[in-house]
């Protein structure tokens, strides 16, 4: 069978969870204390320049191999096992249901020969995997099973960085399946245990806004917008002069004029939620639900000040920023001088780290 090694591969090793995104490179590592309980080992970020990775392309291979070479180093992580992820654009993903009972050998056969119905390429250009979901609906004798397949070349690359950093990728995630297993545990901390709850969760991304409906795990809609962070720079760049470079430094650090506050952030704010609360009428106009019961808010925008009060205002549903560490111990390899104002960005990586734990 061609193999990714694999997209659903549930191997218990020490691991790394390596995001690459259009920004930025962002890495987790988890482990346990003696109770089970998760603990942040480490997290680190290294910033990419413009043009580098675009829409889940690398673009300049050396420049973000080397990133990701300091990014390993930034951390202090001594694990080479690395899970990784590619965009869902990159990704064909199809759910069948086949008959129940039959072997791993059996289930490999039956889904090569089902994936030439769904994948517009040959099977030889494709890496290609699947995983037993659970009993099909309505089919008690028979198992749902999940298809994924990518173009050969889009795997390489991943594999590529984390083989020029020192690294072995195991796993092969999707970016969104990642961010849903992150968000989950965020979830489960809601009113209820989060059980039938219609989650609303935006990842802000530099120059795309994801959005992903869900519901008991099932996700009920996805979308993305052309709307992110890097037009906060371009705002700055626009009213005070800097260059690129010079106002996203800025935007990080907090060195901005006095007038920052009024005249670019709140107009921005404003904006962003605007594009939120218009996702969601999308969601209400094309699926039978018309609200959500909560919203939360991720990637490197959605600590911004004001932000989840002006979507609450703008939707008039409850809204918070996604944590993913949240309720899980600190370890004395991170840094916490960011952490709180950079968690939001780390959702997916954490998602690709919680993949040690799943058996």
């Amino acid at each position: 069978m061609i193999s990714v090694g694999s997209l659903f591969s549930r191997k218990a090793v020490p691991l790394l969870g390596v995001d690459v995104s259009s920004s930025s490179v962002k890495l987790v590592e988890l482990g346990r204390d003696s109770a089970g309980k998760l603990v942040l080992e480490r997290c680190a970020i290294e910033q990419l320049e413009r043009g580098w990775v675009t829409d889940g392309n690398i673009e300049k291979f050396d420049e973000v191999a080397e990133a990701v070479r300091r990014l390993v180093k930034k951390s202090g992580t001594r694990t080479k096992n690395v899970a990784m992820a590619l965009p869902p654009s990159a990704v064909i993903t199809k759910r069948i249901n086949l008959p129940g009972g039959m072997s791993e050998q059996e289930l490999e056969v039956q889904v090569e020969s089902e994936a030439n119905q769904y994948i517009p390429f040959s099977l030889d250009e494709v890496s290609l995997d699947f995983c037993v979901i659970g009993a099909a609906k309505g089919a008690p004798d028979d198992v749902e099973v999940l298809i994924a397949a990518s173009r050969k070349e889009k795997v390489q690359d991943r594999q590529g960085l984390a083989e020029a950093a020192g690294l072995k990728s195991v796993i092969m995630d999707i970016e969104s399946h990642a961010a849903r297993l992150s968000a989950s545990r965020l979830i489960q901390a809601l009113p209820g245990n989060g059980v039938d709850a219609v989650v609303a969760l935006f990842e802000v991304g530099a120059f795309t806004t994801s959005m992903q409906v869900i519901r008991n795990d099932d996700v009920l809609y996805e979308r993305d917008q052309a709307f992110g962070g890097a037009q906060l720079t371009q705002l700055i760049v626009r009213q005070y002069g800097f260059s690129q470079e010079e106002a996203e430094a800025k935007k990080r650090n907090g060195d901005l004029p006095e007038d920052y506050q009024s005249a670019v952030l709140r107009p921005f704010v404003d904006s962003l939620s605007q594009e939120i609360a218009r996702a969601l009428q999308f969601f209400f106009t094309s699926t039978p639900y018309h609200r959500v019961d909560h919203i939360m808010l991720a990637g490197g925008s959605a600590p911004l000040a004001g932000l989840t009060e002006q979507v609450i205002k703008n939707t008039g549903f409850a809204c918070i920023t996604a944590n993913p560490f949240d309720g899980m111990e600190i370890g004395s390899g991170v840094r916490l001088k960011n952490l709180v104002r950079e968690a939001p960005s780390y959702l997916t990586s954490c998602g690709l780290a919680m993949r040690r734990f799943l058996q």
